[in-house]
């Protein structure tokens, strides 16, 4: 079966594409390299192209008769969706409109979100389950849960199966070292942390030291991102399965601080991180935390990286390893599809 994966050269899509390929189905990239790696997409083939193509898509889903979409193409940055709202709009909401379009056209009746814990806002009580009220506090957060509200229009309208997947601090690479995180500019904090132990000239910024946890910095539920694709597998085959359209957590259920990151990257790396403490960010929340039994119970879903240095160590292997500098594709059968092909088939 193949598998259309929007964005799946990106860092969690890429990831699905190997648990995907393990579990017998062939992922088909579509991408359009702004945030993605060739090197990154080793088990299918590759159509460069962007979502807004809405004749490339349909020709893509046709050649390789997909019978599912796995969907990761968004830019998911929460300042610069502040600063520029009208990206974020367009390539989120109206871009995956098209998308859901064109599976329409094509009759594809299935599709699994990457969503986020952005959409629900600041907590109200932690940890948060799906139930939790949903108030995005920036553009980011709204686009994924306006296209939470499509699925559900698309599904009622049109017979759509879908199901979104919230996650909360996706973290860690392959335990194979075959691909990891590779971002430009890099936010997360693992890797910053990790860039900080190697360089003392890129100490990481500790962005509020006073708030009301144990140790004053914000907490944060950081969950594996294999654990992550293999939720993206469990959703396919839950709707497979006639599971019904529906939205869950994806998290640990366990909290870590910043500090505590900063100290688990000094035991597995023995290097100390270089820090600079500055002044909390506007917006940020001291405790994020999931409760991800729905997805537990429904999926059959749980995380077996769930100890932060595991993490930690899948990601330093990653970062001090010779992977992150190929840009070899393994997959040799007409890897990168040419798009004038397609279009014109």
């Amino acid at each position: 079966m193949n598998i259309l994966v929007t964005g799946g050269a990106g860092y969690v899509g890429s990831h699905a594409c190997k648990s995907l390929a393990a579990a017998g189905f062939t992922p088909v990239v579509f991408d359009n390299l702004s945030a993605g790696h060739r090197w990154a997409v080793k088990w299918g083939p590759l159509v460069v192209g962007d979502l807004c193509n809405g004749a490339l898509l349909r020709a893509t889903i046709q050649r390789y008769e997909i019978k599912a979409v796995l969907h990761f193409a968004a830019h998911s940055y929460v300042g610069e969706s502040v600063q520029n709202p009208r990206k974020y709009f367009q390539n989120n909401l109206v871009n995956t409109l098209e998308l859901l379009n064109a599976m329409q056209d094509t009759d594809v009746r299935r599709i699994i979100l990457s969503s986020t814990c952005a959409t629900y806002g600041h907590p109200d009580s932690v940890p948060m389950n799906e139930s939790h009220v949903q108030l995005p506090v920036n553009p980011y957060g709204e686009t994924k849960l306006s296209v939470e509200r499509a699925l559900k229009w698309y599904g009622e309208a049109y017979g759509l199966e879908w199901v979104a997947l919230r996650y909360f601090n996706a973290a860690g690479a392959d335990p194979d070292g075959e691909i990891g995180e590779s971002h430009d500019p890099e936010t997360h904090l693992i890797p910053l942390v990790l860039e900080a132990a190697l360089s003392p000239h890129s100490p990481v910024s500790i962005f509020g030291t006073n708030y009301p946890t144990p140790d004053g910095t914000a907490i944060r539920d950081y969950i594996h991102v294999q654990d992550l694709a293999q939720a993206h597998v469990l959703a396919l085959q839950y709707l497979r399965d006639g599971g019904s359209n529906e939205a869950f957590n994806l998290g640990t259920g366990f909290g870590h601080s910043v500090r505590e990151v900063v100290a688990a990257v000094e035991r597995v790396t023995q290097e100390k991180p270089a820090v600079v403490e500055c002044g909390p960010r506007a917006g940020d929340p001291p405790v994020l935390v999931a409760d991800s039994a729905r997805a537990k119970a429904r999926l059959h879903w749980h995380p077996h990286f769930s100890a932060l240095e595991d993490i930690v160590a899948t990601a330093w292997h990653w970062r001090t390893s010779s992977a992150v500098e190929t840009e070899v594709v393994k997959y040799t059968p007409q890897s990168v599809v040419s798009n004038s092909a397609l279009t014109s088939a």
